[in-house]
């Protein structure tokens, strides 16, 4: 067996191998590093079943014995169609285990958006005082942890979502399931425009059913992997057209929404990593500087209403390591974090990014498989950047989700009967995860 035989075997090994040791070695011998009762995943041990078992087990029987085959023969418009919908029943079916709860109940907590964005009554003036706020000892009172450890566009999105009636915890958990779900056919089109519809059609399966759905349906960083996609999708294909004014277009319109990004974490200027990589592998640089003209403008357009990143993130990492990043052990967290993050994206990303991996060299010889291997290496590329910094020790199983379809664009090349049974693995991680542990998100 050659190397590019034993990669999928190699990766797959590793992965489960990293997550075992990750769960088992806290648990052996007493270390606390910090989160709930089930590390790495901020989570705790609760055995259930609920209303939405039933259908989570339909869909997920039917997904291993369809998804794969349709995936590969309906026309394109219908595969996104079908992507959509059927990501959009898997997110809510696992969060109905918990009932109506497992939809909302997480963004009306105390630490989360919705809470503040109901009480915001001036939007200009909460920009002005937000960076006040971020500090531990602020005068006053401080922002809820999220709020705080966030740029104000994940407020600002929320504060919307309330003036349009659609600020209740239900409603809201809503919109973020229907936005969080057309993530999969951003990156799908994104790929298909790049010039493989082929990889595109078998990644599909990976980037709809999977255990990150769980984090997806209850977590405000699923809206943002949606923005972060669709901004990729837009630069790609102002990157491959050939009119000035279209290409100006989409390259304003990926602008919008990549610098919107910045403006939802602090992580996300990482995807410059990613925007680079699609430009390379799209062998046009073209709208490298209207949409950076237009991100920036993003940014300042909130630093003229009066939240100036540059000024807030010293004070953010003030904050984060005054709190519980300095009790959280970074000896367990900077491999802890890899763990948790093969928790939300399942077991065959291992296997995905290690074929990828094996195929590094044909790059030049393998146009489609180009796109996926470059893809997914600037995925991981960003990954272990953030995990270098250390500024998300722990609960990157929903932080990080803007990367995991990216990193997933590696079980594309697997071979079929890699991607038939890899799928069955992705779905029982999600059932398991899901039914044993309550996630807190």
């Amino acid at each position: 067996m050659d190397l590019r035989g034993r990669a999928p075997w190699i990766g797959l090994a590793a992965t489960l191998l990293l997550v075992a040791v990750s769960m088992a070695l806290p648990a052996i011998t007493g270390w606390n590093v910090h989160v709930k009762s089930f590390p790495p995943l901020h989570a705790a041990w609760d055995p259930r079943l609920g209303p939405g078992t039933a259908p989570a087990l339909v869909i997920a029987a039917f997904a291993a014995w369809q998804a794969v085959a349709l995936a590969m023969s309906l026309p394109w418009r219908r595969l996104l169609v079908g992507a959509w919908l059927t990501g959009v029943a898997w997110m809510l079916s696992l969060a109905y285990v918990d009932g109506k709860a497992g939809v909302g109940t997480i963004l009306g907590t105390s630490y989360e958006y919705l809470r503040t964005a109901r009480a915001t009554t001036n939007l200009h003036r909460t920009l002005e005082i937000y960076i006040s706020k971020i500090p531990y000892d602020a005068s006053g009172h401080n922002w809820p942890v999220h709020i705080a450890g966030h740029p104000p566009g994940a407020l600002t999105f929320f504060v919307v979502l309330d003036r349009l009636g659609l600020g209740s915890d239900f409603a809201a958990g809503m919109v973020v399931t229907l936005i969080a779900a057309t993530t999969a056919l951003a990156v799908l089109a994104t790929v298909r425009t790049l010039g493989s519809e082929d990889l595109a059609r078998k990644a599909a399966p990976f980037l709809v059913l999977g255990p990150a759905a769980i984090w997806q349906c209850v977590s405000a960083d699923a809206m943002f992997a949606a923005v972060a996609a669709w901004g990729l999708a837009a630069l790609a294909t102002a990157a491959t057209r050939r009119t000035p004014g279209t290409m100006l277009a989409w390259s304003a319109g990926a602008g919008l929404l990549l610098g919107y990004c910045v403006m939802l974490s602090y992580g996300l200027p990482l995807l410059v990593v990613l925007a680079a990589t699609v430009l390379l592998i799209a062998r046009s640089w073209r709208p490298l500087i209207p949409a950076a003209l237009t991100a920036a403008a993003v940014v300042l357009a909130f630093a003229a209403f009066g939240f100036s990143w540059w000024h807030a993130y010293p004070v953010l990492h003030d904050r984060y390591w005054a709190g519980v990043a300095r009790n959280r052990p970074a000896s367990y967290w900077i491999w802890g974090d890899l763990a948790a993050l093969a928790c939300s994206a399942g077991p065959m990303v291992g296997a995905g990014l290690a074929q990828a991996g094996s195929r590094y060299r044909t790059v030049l010889e393998e146009p489609a498989a180009r796109i996926v291997v470059l893809l997914s290496g600037a995925a991981l590329t960003s990954v272990l950047l953030a995990d270098a910094s250390q500024m998300s020790k722990a609960e990157v199983e929903r932080i990080w989700l803007p990367f995991v379809p990216w990193l997933l664009l590696g079980c594309a090349l697997l071979p079929e009967r890699w991607r038939r049974g890899g799928l069955v693995l992705q779905l029982i991680a999600a059932l398991a995860l899901q039914h044993l542990l309550a996630t807190g998100w």
